[in-house]
């Protein structure tokens, strides 16, 4: 049957009843390390969890668990016990019945394993729980190495180009994609009060980080095969075989200097946030470039993020080619990108000008011109004479008749990757590219502090979940180290009632 719509008040009042009818005394027993997750869960509603599942279940039969305690149980699961599995985490509840009151659940009346995975079959839009059918054909054993501390390189050379010109032509055509109700979820109720409370930044001029990280799921590709070459003595045949992961393959770690096998996780993030909150995640195979992965995420997430509009994207090197850059413009962001030096000599523009591999112009006199403005009419940024002082210039050889100093025109639409319209050599580029480490640390956050890769999961369903409910306890932390004072009134006003 279909489940009953149980309002956060009504929980918040069960979490009272329960705790003075279980603690003896009728008085609260919670240290302080255990008060935080009381203020978070008190204060967060997850109740429309309910209202977004109703056509997921049927109108007759046993009266399901309610979604939102199931909800508020994993989450409370990833706060506090993240490296073990689900079964454990049950068996925990049992043992400290805390937890199972903070879930909403009643002590001695816990669901099981079963009925958690038929909750989060119900939270993928799809029938399937990977992306790709597991039949497929044999992969390639090692993956191409990249050099020490980079990335591998895209295998294909100009793909970076010819996607970025069919997602352009694609642009109005949206996908459904099997993780989209997740995200409904947690942009609705989740970054959507981050945004209120105003940690993510200028919702009318977002600024947004984006990175790729490896997800490590098993130390092999375990497959089975479909043929019986091998019965046959052919011990190397390519007939296809059953993947148990078909999203995973073989990919580069650069970090740890070794390949892998899994994911890779491209991240965006708000960069203007101080508590570093993440935005939209993709899982892309392992094998994937960073820059192929943005192409994709950045697409997907302008089609679905509704809460405002992101003005600039921060990079680094590994996005940097100019098919990014021109993706970018069409979809009125400014990239901010780290420029990967190909060469290091200068080239030759108009006259005695030379442009330097960051996109400088050089005088005559050999010194980099310096930012003097930019000409938002005519797409070109102004450079001047590096000696010249406010209407005097003050080189010894001066290349320019006039008082004032040289001074020179670029046009971004001549070389939109070195042309940028913030020029790289000044002091607004620094500051604006300094936030890129955000999606540095976010990243941290999921795999180190939430311990991410502590998932036991053989499904791109399980890992999505997981992913999603570790960024949605990113933000709970968020508004609690933000509304501190209020949560410190919130205590005692508990405390007085369970009295």
């Amino acid at each position: 049957m279909k489940p009953i719509l149980i309002s956060h008040e009504l929980y918040q009042d069960s979490v009272l009843l329960r705790l003075r009818e279980h603690y003896s005394g009728g008085v609260f027993v919670v240290v302080n390390k255990d008060w935080p997750l009381v203020a978070k869960f008190w204060r967060t509603d997850l109740s429309y969890i309910t209202t977004l599942l109703q056509d997921c279940y049927d109108a007759k039969g046993p009266e399901p668990r309610d979604p939102a305690s199931m909800l508020r149980s994993y989450l409370l699961f990833l706060m506090t016990k993240p490296e073990i599995g689900l079964t454990e985490w049950i068996n925990e509840m049992k043992r400290i019945p805390y937890y199972a009151i903070l879930s909403g659940f009643e002590p001695g009346d816990l669901p099981g394993v079963g009925t958690f995975y038929d909750f989060f079959k119900r939270l993928w839009a799809a029938s399937g729980n990977n992306l790709k059918p597991k039949k497929q054909m044999k992969r390639k054993r090692k993956p191409k190495k990249g050099k020490k501390g980079e990335k591998a390189p895209t295998t294909t050379p100009g793909k970076v180009k010819r996607l970025v010109k069919w997602m352009i032509r694609h642009s109005d055509k949206k996908l459904d994609l099997p993780s989209d109700r997740l995200f409904h979820f947690f942009q609705t109720q989740i970054l959507t009060i981050s945004a209120n409370l105003g940690l993510l930044g200028d919702m009318n001029a977002l600024t947004a980080a984006g990175d790729g990280t490896p997800i490590v799921t098993s130390v092999y590709t375990r497959s089975k095969s479909t043929c019986n070459c091998r019965a046959q003595g052919l011990a190397d045949c390519n007939h296809p075989r059953i993947y148990s992961q078909p999203d995973c393959n073989a990919g580069w770690d650069s970090a740890r200097e070794t390949c892998f096998n899994g994911y890779h996780l491209y991240m965006i993030s708000a960069s203007d946030s101080h508590y570093d909150l993440p935005l939209y995640p993709r899982l892309q195979p392992a094998s994937r470039h960073d820059a192929v992965s943005l192409v994709v995420s950045s697409v997907e997430f302008k089609q679905r993020f509704t809460l405002g509009t992101v003005e600039k994207m921060l990079l680094d090197a590994a996005h940097d080619a100019e098919a990014i850059y021109r993706l970018l413009d069409h979809q009125n962001t400014e990239p901010f990108i780290d420029l990967n030096c190909r060469s290091k000599k200068t080239t030759k523009a108009s006259g005695d000008i030379q442009i330097s591999p960051k996109g400088i112009p050089i005088c005559p006199s050999g010194l980099e011109m310096k930012s003097n403005g930019h000409d938002y009419v005519q797409h070109r940024n102004k450079w001047r004479c590096p000696l010249s002082r406010g209407t005097l210039c003050s080189c010894t050889t001066p290349c320019s008749k006039a008082k004032y100093g040289r001074t020179y025109y670029t046009n971004r639409l001549d070389n939109i990757r070195l042309f940028t319209k913030t020029p790289r050599n000044s002091e607004k580029w620094t500051l604006i590219y300094r936030r890129r480490s955000s999606i540095e640390r976010s990243n941290k956050r999921e795999k180190i502090d939430y311990k991410l890769e502590s998932g036991r999961h053989r499904s791109t369903k399980m890992w999505y979940i997981r992913i999603y409910g570790i960024m949605m306890c990113q933000h709970m932390d968020a508004w609690y180290s933000h509304q501190k004072e209020s949560f410190a009134e919130l205590k005692a006003l508990i405390f007085s009632q369970a009295g």
